[in-house]
């Protein structure tokens, strides 16, 4: 048995398989067209643009079966012939079992390659940003309108502001409860109590250039808010007019109104604590010297109406009893009512008489004969008294004068009721009056201060962080703005 020789394929069995072999999956489309794209690229057609066509589907290669290996080996002289034998030899191709419905396959859209231009394109890396010029005007807009501006008000702040003191003051206004006139002659009481449009009138009376001029000439303002000469900014000018006077008179009190509460507080700025504290005291008494002048303008003008009405009421009385007294002049009468009833006393001591005299007539007459001699007599006293029971009642119904007496009675009922009503209004008058005139004797609207003024022992303004945080934010906000206008206004051109 000969070895086999060097360079000789040795084919393995091939042994046909049981189950159809699956297509192998193809190529994406994209690697297909690359590859057919480098596979017949022709350099005289290099320069013009191609377009590809999609390309259908292509089934695999079939794999050719290796021939099974021969029980004699070739002659040691003939390997070349052996292999050449074995190559020719045809071999039975493999059936190959396709799917019953073909699967269609979309072309795929892919762009035109141009020449040998590549599919991914870089985008160049970004240029070493550099400082330039506008970047310094910038930096330099920057410094001057923020960081300079801020490092002289910090100076200024520390170095040549002076330390302001402050005096806090609180009081409310009161009304005592009392009844007015008014009140008395309408059956109604006033209000009491904090009152809400007193506390109005102080709190615009603080903030007024009344109160600072007057203020002003007590106890000299503008000198006490001109002490610092080395401070320009925060001090007061004293050739400055009223009206500068009022501006800086608002920045240095501080005037806080609670409207719930109706109490008011103040706070008083100045250079040195006695200068705050005398300032506070003088609104105090100043706004105490304005509740009373609205306390006695309201009881003035509440005696005032009390006297008008005294001397109404007075001389409806004087007027009711001169009507009266001409009444009585005029009908002899000073009293109608008690003449009525003296009349009525004697109507019914007649109506008595004339009953008694009847009866004795009819016991007369049912005794003795109509000839009797007592019956005559008896006829004419009781004819007399029902002549004078007649003359009685004509009196009632009519007077000496023709009147009918009831008309006379009317006239009298209407002015006594009259006279009656001004005696009572009168009398209303006069207690209110006297009200009056005790209310206007005394203060019924006062300050009550829950706070006096006080007297600072440090210093607590200005405020010097706040301020410079406020001037620091303000410039930085300006200069942003600016620069973002300014590289608008750049972007757009």
């Amino acid at each position: 048995m000969t070895a086999p020789t060097k360079g000789l394929s040795v084919l393995p069995s091939l042994k046909p398989e049981a189950t159809p072999r699956k297509p192998a999956s193809p190529l994406p489309l994209q690697e297909t067209d690359k590859a057919t794209a480098h596979a017949s690229r022709d350099p005289a057609k290099e320069s013009a643009p191609q377009t590809r066509q999609p390309s259908a589907y292509v089934p695999p290669p079939l794999q050719t079966p290796k021939a099974p290996p021969s029980s004699k080996a070739p002659a040691l002289g003939a390997p070349h012939v052996a292999a050449s034998a074995n190559r020719a030899q045809p071999v039975p191709p493999v059936p190959v079992k396709f799917p019953a419905t073909p699967v269609p396959v979309a072309p795929a859209k892919t762009p035109a390659i141009t020449g040998t231009t590549s599919l991914t394109t870089f985008r160049p890396p970004a240029s070493v940003s550099r400082m330039r010029p506008r970047h310094m005007a910038l930096v330099a807009t920057f410094v001057l309108m923020v960081l300079l501006p801020t490092l002289v008000s910090a100076w200024y702040l520390w170095a040549r502001a002076v330390d302001q003191y402050a005096s806090n003051l609180g009081f409310s206004v009161h009304r005592e409860n009392t009844m007015s006139g008014l009140g008395i002659l309408s059956g109604l009481s006033s209000l009491s109590g904090s009152s809400s449009s007193d506390t109005d009138i102080i709190f615009n009376y603080i903030n007024s250039q009344q109160l600072v001029t007057e203020i002003d000439q007590e106890i000299g303002l503008r000198a006490l808010w001109a002490k610092p000469a080395d401070d320009p900014i925060f001090r007061f000018d004293p050739d400055q007019p009223i009206e500068e006077l009022v501006k800086y008179w608002k920045d240095m009190v501080n005037v806080y109104y609670d409207s719930s509460t109706r109490l008011i507080d103040v706070r008083v700025l100045a250079f040195t604590p006695e200068d705050a504290q005398k300032i506070a005291q003088a609104i105090f008494s100043k706004s105490t010297v304005m509740i009373n002048n609205l306390n006695d303008i309201a009881a003035n003008d509440n005696l005032r109406y009390a006297t008008e009405e005294l001397d109404r009421s007075r001389a409806e009385v004087i007027r009711a009893r001169r009507d009266m007294t001409l009444f009585r002049n005029q009908y002899q009468i000073v009293d109608p009512e008690s003449e009525i009833v003296a009349q009525s006393s004697i109507l019914a001591s007649l109506q008595q008489q004339l009953a008694e005299n009847l009866i004795n007539l009819d016991l007369l007459r049912d005794g003795s004969s109509a000839a009797d001699p007592r019956i005559p007599p008896l006829e004419n006293r009781i004819r007399v008294i029902e002549e004078r029971i007649m003359a009685e009642k004509a009196k009632i119904g009519s007077d000496a004068g023709g009147e009918v007496f009831a008309d006379v009675l009317a006239e009298y009922e209407r002015l006594a009721a009259e006279r009656l009503f001004a005696e009572n209004a009168y009398q209303a008058a006069r207690a209110a009056y006297e009200t009056s005139l005790a209310e206007n004797r005394r203060q019924s609207r006062y300050l009550a201060a829950h706070v006096l003024p006080t007297l600072a022992e440090s210093s607590e303004y200005p405020k010097r962080m706040t301020r410079l945080v406020l001037i620091a934010g303000f410039l930085s906000m300006v200069w942003a703005i600016s620069a973002l206008i300014v590289y608008s206004l750049r972007d757009r051109r």
